[in-house]
């Protein structure tokens, strides 16, 4: 089996991508941000860390340049799978607060394997379609997104809105990993190839060692406003621009399959993606599934912002390539909607 670093491990992703990997029987360091975070995971997998098979490590500020350096020193890591940045809009400072955690943090990264760890063969960072998509193109149905898109954003663009500076953020990350591993330092000791994985809105159930609902991620907060009857409140909130989805599963499974399982990934970026969704199908969906929460749905008339554009103001997709590559049958929507609703029920929701 392999030893893996996986950076942010109590995130939505992440915490998931753990799962997977203990489940396969691999080895697995991984790092948080506090030791309370570190020990709930422990305290969650209890006999995979007594039996070593789980190291939690504390990195308080991955925007700190030698952040990693230490724990990529573990011996033995083979793989690591780079998870750890920000996810949110409540910022105040757009580069310090969102580009400089992730550019700083995936760079940093990179430059402590290449001196240190010599085992890594490599490196899965995760991005996003914030990086392919193209602001002033999403509502032409003439566009169609693939691996091959990049997101136009500049460092300048990033006090535009706190969407763009996100796009920015996971942008220039990416960029920066790929220029890394295309002119390397001249004296690392350490050869990998890299593989980034670019989802778009991440939905699904949460990992059990979820802390509280407060540390709910960004994506599935919409689900849990729905149940405490915001949505029936206030009305059903836009989908927004980019409406296309995945289930934080695959997701995870994209990860593992690109890190440990599939030589043909190195190099490539993966867009994993199961297609389009809005939150008027959200509600259907609970409606369908879940009759005793009829009383906190919003009505018929309420959905209407929270449906899709129509079909020739909606860019398209292509992630063919991404599909065949990893042979994923992505889960559907109704689902991960159904799953995500009863792990929220089963948190307190």
């Amino acid at each position: 089996m392999t030893k893996v670093l996986l950076t942010g491990g109590s995130g939505f992703i992440a915490a998931h991508i753990l799962e997977q990997l203990l489940a396969k029987g691999h080895s697995v360091v991984t790092t948080v941000r506090t030791e309370d975070k570190a020990a709930k995971i422990r305290e969650a997998y209890a006999d995979k860390s007594a039996a070593g098979e789980l190291q939690t490590v504390v990195v308080p500020d991955i925007a700190r340049l030698d952040a990693f350096d230490d724990v990529v020193k573990i011996p033995g890591i083979e793989v690591v799978l780079h998870t750890a940045s920000p996810f949110h809009f409540k910022i105040s400072d757009p580069k310090k607060d969102l580009v400089d955690p992730a550019v700083i943090g995936t760079t940093g990264i990179l430059k402590a394997i290449a001196r240190s760890a010599p085992a890594v063969r490599r490196v899965v960072v995760t991005s996003s379609f914030a990086a392919i998509l193209d602001e002033p193109k999403i509502s032409n149905p003439a566009t169609v997104f693939s691996e091959a898109s990049w997101n136009p954003v500049t460092i300048d663009d990033i006090y535009r809105s706190s969407a763009t500076a996100y796009r920015a953020s996971k942008t220039l990350a990416e960029r920066a990993a790929w220029a890394f591993v295309a002119a390397p330092p001249a004296d690392s000791v350490a050869k990998f190839d890299l593989v980034t994985v670019n989802p778009p809105m991440v939905f699904g159930p949460v990992a059990h060692h979820l802390a509280s609902l407060d540390g709910l991620n960004t994506s599935n907060e919409r689900f849990l406003d729905l149940l405490r009857g915001k949505w029936k409140a206030g009305g059903v909130p836009s989908t927004g621009a980019a409406m296309i989805w995945v289930d934080v599963r695959d997701v995870a499974a994209a990860h593992v399959r690109a890190g440990l399982e599939l030589p043909a990934a190195g190099g490539k970026r993966l867009f994993t993606t199961a297609g389009s969704y809005s939150n008027a199908a959200i509600v259907d969906i609970v409606r369908r599934n879940f009759p005793a929460d009829a009383a906190i749905l919003p009505s018929d008339d309420q959905l209407g912002p929270g449906k899709l554009p129509p079909a020739d103001q909606r860019f398209k997709v292509d992630n063919a390539a991404t599909t065949e590559l990893l042979g994923i049958d992505w889960i559907p929507f109704e689902k991960t909607v159904v799953d995500t609703i009863k792990s929220l029920k089963e948190h307190g929701a």
